[in-house]
C-alpha cells in the first residue's frame, strides 16, 4: 500500500542538522522492514534508503520500538509484535527504530540472589531507556510491555524524558504501551495429579492430615509459577515426614515444571505485579483499547489501531505521557484498589509521579485512596476458573471492556473518576465510555463474570498501617475477607524473628514448626493466659478453665482453637540492605499449610504481590539497615494488631511475660543497642553477597517509591491542592501524635 504523506514535526531535528543520523541510521531502518517484509504476511511497499533519509530530513516522527528480552516468557513473542509496528508506524508517514531491553522475571528470581536485583532492575531501565532515547533522538515510543517491574521501569524513563525535553523546549514525547497477552495456565498430567491424591490419601492415613488438605487443595489451582512454589513447600514437607523420597519429589518436580508454561508465553494468568502493571498502565490510559487484554500476541488490524492513534495525537501536548500519566494517577490508584492488585504497585505508582517531577509519596497515595470508599469489583479466582486469562477471553469474545468495564463499573457506583481526561487514544474516558455498545456494562458477562456491577463488599485495595516501632507498612486487604479480618483483628501475636528470607524460608517449610515453637522458653504459662484473655472468642473455654492445664495443655489447646498466633517477621530485606526482594516464597510456605496459615501474619520491610490467609504487612519503613526498629525485634517479642486503627503495636516485653499487655514505651534502639550492632554487621556482610553496581543506594524509602534520590530531588510540581505532599505528610504525623497523646 502507499505511504500516505507524512507528517512534519516541529521543532528542533537534529537528524537534519548533523549529518552522521542520517548515513548510520537508515540502513537500520530498512534491516527492520526488510525482516517485516520476509517474515509477515503483510503487504507494504518496502522503501529506498534515500526514501528513509527523505524522512528524517523532514522530521518525520522518529518512533521508537521498546521491546523486552526473549529470555523473559513475556516477551517470547516481541520479535514478531516489534515487526508489525515497524510496518505500521512506516505505512503512517512515521520512521521506525527498535530496541530492546533486559528484563528480569520474577519467577525465575524468586528465592535467589537475583530477587535482589529485581527492584534494582526497574530504575535501570528507566536509565536506559532516556539514554537510548535521547542518544537517537526519538520522539516517541510504542512499548510492548511484560510483566514484573519493566512496565513501570519504561514508563518512569518515559515521563521523566518528557518532562526534560518540555522543560528544554523540545517536542513532548507520546507513548502507547501494548501489553503482552496473558498466558494461559498450565495442566497436571492425569497420571500425576492421580500420583499426588494418593500421596495426599497416604498423609491422611498416616495421621497428617493437614500436610493431605494441604494437597489437595493446591491442586484446585490452575497450574502455574506460583503454585509450583505452592507444591514445592508441601512436597518438601513430604520428603520429611518420608511420605515421599526426595527423588520422587524431584521428578514430581520436574513434571508440574515442564507442563507449566504455553509455547507462547505471555503473562501469567494470576494477578500478581504482571498482571497489575497492565492494569495500571491501561488505567493511566496509555493502552489502546483494542490491545489491552488479549489470549494471544496482537494482530495486524489491532496494531495498525494502536499506531494510528497514536499519530492522530503525536503533535498535541495534552497527549504527551507524562501530561496523560499527571492527569490520570488518580483513575489508575482507584481501579488498583477496587481490583485488588499487587500490593508492588503502591511503590511503583508513587515512583512514576516522582518522575513525571511531582512532589508525591505513600501519603498522597493513601489521600487518594480515602478521599471516597472504594468499593471491591473484582471476583477473581484461580480456582474457580476466574484468573486474568478468563478476563482476557471475556474482552475478546465483546462480553467486556477490560479498564472501561472496571471504570464503567466505578462510576456506576458513584466512585469519583476523572473522565475529562486524555488517554492515548485519542480520546477522553468519557468519549471513551460514551461508546456504549456491547461489553461496557459489567452485567454483560452473565457465566463467570469477574468484574462485578454489584462489588462483593464495600472496601478493597491496599491500605497504610502505623505503628509504635515502624513509621509505615501497607496491607493488601482484597484477598483478605471479612470472615479473616475477625479472626486476626485485635489480637496479641507472638513474633518469630528472622533475619533474612533464607532463614524464613527454611523455618516456615519446617515440619515441626509448632513443635519448635512451643518448647519456646519466653513462651510462659502467663504469656499463654494473657494472649487467651485476647484473642479468646465468647465460644472459647473460660479463663478459669484454661487456667486449669498446665503449659504443654494449654499451648495444644491454643493450637487447636487457633487462639495462638504468631507474627512471622523478616527484617533485612528493604531497598538498601538487600535489595528489597520479594517475600512470594514465605507466604506460600505460610499460605500452603493449613495450621500455620490459621494463625500467622508476616511482617517485613521487603516486599510483596499478593496476601497471605493471614494479614501481610510489607514495605515497613525506615527499613532496619536504615534505622527501622524492625532490627531491634525477637523472637518471643509480643504485638498487638488493630484493624480498625490501621495500627500495630509492639507490647512492653517483660511485662507481656508476666501476663501484662500495653504497649511498649521505652527506646528499643537503646535497649538492645547490642543485638541490632551485631545484626547490622551481619546485613553488611550479606549486601555484599550483590554485585555493587546493582545495589540500591542513594534511593529513597518505599513510602516515597524507592527512585534514585537525583529523581526525587528534582520532582518539585505540587500536586496536592493544599501545599505539598510533603507538608501534609508532617501535618499528618503531626496530628496523629496527638491524637496518641490524648
Amino acid at each position: 500500500m502507499p505511504a500516505p504523506k507524512f507528517i512534519k514535526l516541529k521543532g528542533r531535528n537534529p537528524y537534519s542538522e548533523q549529518v552522521q543520523g542520517k548515513a548510520n541510521e537508515p540502513i537500520t531502518i530498512a534491516a527492520l522492514l526488510d525482516r517485516a517484509k520476509k517474515e509477515l504476511d503483510v503487504k507494504f511497499k518496502k522503501p529506498t534508503l534515500g526514501d528513509i533519509w527523505d524522512r528524517l530530513e523532514m522530521n518525520a516522527p522518529r518512533v521508537a520500538i521498546v521491546s523486552g528480552s526473549s529470555d523473559h516468557p513475556a516477551h517470547v513473542m516481541d520479535d514478531v509484535t516489534r515487526l508489525r509496528c515497524a510496518v505500521e508506524v512506516w505505512n503512517q508517514g512515521g520512521v521506525p527504530f527498535s530496541f530492546g531491553i533486559p528484563v528480569l522475571c520474577d519467577g525465575t528470581a524468586q528465592s535467589t540472589l537475583g530477587m535482589s536485583y529485581s527492584l534494582a532492575s526497574r530504575n535501570l531501565i528507566s536509565d536506559m531507556v532516556v539514554n537510548q532515547m535521547e542518544a537517537q533522538s526519538y520522539h516517541s515510543a510504542i512499548v510492548l510491555s511484560g510483566c514484573d517491574k519493566s512496565p513501570f521501569g519504561v514508563l518512569n524513563g518515559l515521563v521523566n524524558l518528557d518532562l526534560t525535553r518540555l522543560n528544554r523546549g523540545d517536542h513532548p514525547l507520546h507513548a502507547s504501551f501494548i501489553p503482552s497477552h496473558v498466558l494461559k495456565g498450565g495442566t497436571i498430567p492425569q497420571k500425576l495429579e492421580s500420583e499426588l491424591r494418593s500421596i495426599s490419601e497416604k498423609a491422611r492415613k498416616t495421621g497428617h492430615e493437614n500436610l493431605a488438605d494441604d494437597i489437595d487443595e493446591t491442586l484446585d489451582y490452575i497450574l502455574q509459577c506460583s503454585s509450583n512454589q505452592a507444591f514445592q513447600g508441601i512436597l518438601q514437607r513430604c520428603v520429611q515426614v518420608k511420605l515421599i523420597s526426595a527423588a520422587d519429589h524431584k521428578r514430581i518436580e520436574k513434571e508440574l515444571a515442564i507442563n507449566t508454561c504455553d509455547s507462547q508465553g505471555g503473562i501469567c494468568a494470576f494477578y500478581g505485579t504482571g498482571n497489575s502493571s497492565r492494569i495500571a498502565v491501561s488505567s493511566l490510559g496509555l493502552v489502546h483499547p483494542d490491545v489491552e487484554l488479549l489470549t494471544e500476541p496482537p494482530t495486524q488490524g489491532q496494531i495498525q489501531s494502536v499506531v494510528k492513534s497514536l499519530f492522530s495525537v503525536i503533535q498535541k501536548a495534552e497527549f504527551s505521557i507524562s501530561n496523560i500519566v499527571s492527569k490520570n494517577i488518580e483513575n489508575s490508584i482507584r481501579v488498583m484498589n477496587a481490583t485488588g492488585g499487587s500490593t508492588n504497585l503502591v511503590k511503583h505508582m508513587v515512583a512514576a509521579m516522582l518522575y513525571a517531577g511531582y512532589r508525591f509519596d505513600l501519603w498522597d497515595y493513601q489521600r487518594i485512596r480515602n478521599a471516597h470508599p472504594i468499593p471491591d469489583i473484582f471476583d477473581y479466582s484461580l480456582t474457580k476458573g476466574r484468573d486474568i486469562f478468563a478476563l482476557a477471553q471475556q474482552c475478546c469474545d465483546g462480553k467486556s471492556r477490560g479498564v472501561e468495564t472496571m471504570i464503567n463499573t466505578l462510576v456506576e457506583n458513584e466512585v469519583p473518576m476523572a473522565l475529562a481526561v486524555p488517554t492515548i487514544s485519542g480520546q477522553t474516558w468519557k468519549q471513551r465510555l460514551g461508546k456504549k455498545g456491547k461489553g461496557l456494562s459489567a452485567d454483560s458477562v452473565t457465566d463467570n463474570p469477574i468484574i462485578l456491577a454489584k462489588p462483593r463488599r464495600a472496601v478493597s485495595g491496599i491500605e497504610v498501617f502505623r505503628g509504635n516501632f515502624f513509621e509505615s507498612a501497607v496491607l493488601k486487604l482484597s484477598g483478605f475477607t471479612d470472615a479473616q479480618t475477625k479472626e486476626f483483628d485485635n489480637k496479641v501475636f507472638y513474633v518469630l524473628y528472622f533475619e533474612s528470607e533464607d532463614e524464613a524460608n527454611k523455618g516456615l517449610a519446617d515440619a515441626r514448626l509448632i513443635e519448635a515453637l512451643k518448647q519456646q522458653k519466653s513462651l510462659s504459662k502467663e504469656a499463654l493466659l494473657a494472649m487467651i484473655a485476647v484473642n479468646r472468642t465468647d465460644e472459647d473455654p473460660t479463663m478459669a478453665e484454661v487456667g486449669q492445664l498446665n503449659r504443654s495443655k494449654l499451648f495444644n489447646m491454643m493450637i487447636d482453637r487457633r487462639l495462638f498466633k504468631v507474627a512471622v517477621v523478616i527484617a533485612g530485606q528493604g531497598p538498601e540492605a538487600f535489595g528489597m526482594p520479594e517475600m512470594f516464597t514465605p507466604m506460600q510456605l505460610i499460605n500452603s499449610n493449613h495450621v500455620l496459615r490459621k494463625m500467622a501474619i508476616l511482617l517485613s520491610d521487603g516486599r510483596f504481590s499478593g496476601v497471605t490467609y493471614g494479614a501481610a504487612f510489607g514495605h515497613a519503613t525506615p527499613e532496619a539497615i536504615k534505622g527501622g526498629h524492625l532490627l531491634y525485634l525477637k523472637t518471643g517479642d509480643m504485638i498487638r494488631l488493630q484493624m480498625g486503627l490501621k495500627r500495630i503495636e509492639m507490647l512492653n516485653p517483660q511485662k507481656a511475660r508476666n501476663g501484662t499487655l500495653e504497649p511498649y514505651a521505652g527506646s528499643l534502639d537503646r535497649e538492645r543497642y547490642v543485638l541490632g550492632a551485631q545484626r547490622l554487621q551481619r546485613m553488611e556482610k550479606r549486601r555484599e553477597a550483590l554485585s555493587p553496581t546493582n545495589r540500591l543506594e542513594n534511593v529513597t524509602d518505599a513510602s516515597q517509591g524507592v527512585v534514585p534520590d537525583r529523581v526525587a530531588k528534582h520532582a518539585t510540581k505540587k500536586h496536592a491542592s493544599k501545599g505539598s505532599s510533603y507538608k501534609i505528610r508532617n501535618a499528618r504525623r503531626q496530628s496523629q501524635t496527638e491524637q496518641q497523646v490524648a
